[in-house]
């Protein structure tokens, strides 16, 4: 053989060795450990605020109810966009409402590696009317899911503007999830 020959061999058997390790890094999956790597320790999921459950599984679907940036403090990030919060806080207070609903996954299914995984996301932002960067406010909570889930965490999406949301919050997000036993 030529050295060209053998090193188009080389080449590709080390381009396939390496998608082969690729493949298989991939497969690992751990949620939970990429919580700790990321320095996130989940909190008691936030309780309903009224005559409705944090989420409701049929089959093999969980419907998340819609969830704000309640801190672990209790305390929640209040305003509108536009207004009096910026793009960074509400990027911020969309990223706590990741948190919250990975609080709620975490309790309906004792184990976040059941995600098989994250389908659809709603997110409202509580925006002033001129307002219209809502995508990039509601890119906190889909940056985390994905950093947390990796490609099971991408998802399809919508980030709306709303004139108020329940008691002033910047932000509520509703999450669809596909799950496996």
């Amino acid at each position: 053989m030529t050295k060209p020959a053998l090193l188009i061999i080389f080449l590709t058997s080390l381009l396939f060795f390496s998608l082969y390790a690729f493949a298989y890094e991939g497969e690992k999956y751990d949620p939970e450990a990429r919580l700790v790597e990321l320095g996130i320790t989940l909190p008691s999921p936030p309780q309903p605020v009224a005559n409705y459950v944090n989420g409701v599984r049929t089959g093999n679907l969980i419907f998340l109810a819609g969830k704000g940036p309640k801190r672990a403090d209790g305390t929640e990030l209040h305003g509108k966009l536009g207004q009096d919060v910026t793009i960074a806080e509400g990027y911020e207070g969309a990223r706590i409402t990741a948190i919250n609903q990975m609080a709620v996954l975490k309790t309906m299914l004792g184990d976040l590696s059941k995600v098989k995984r994250v389908v659809k996301v709603l997110g409202m932002v509580n925006s002033d009317p001129n307002f219209i960067d809502q995508p990039k406010v509601i890119n906190g909570f889909s940056d985390l899911v994905v950093a947390v889930f990796g490609e099971r965490g991408r998802h399809a999406r919508a980030a709306v503007g709303m004139a108020s949301l329940p008691r002033g919050q910047a932000v509520e997000i509703e999450m669809i999830v596909e799950v496996e036993d």
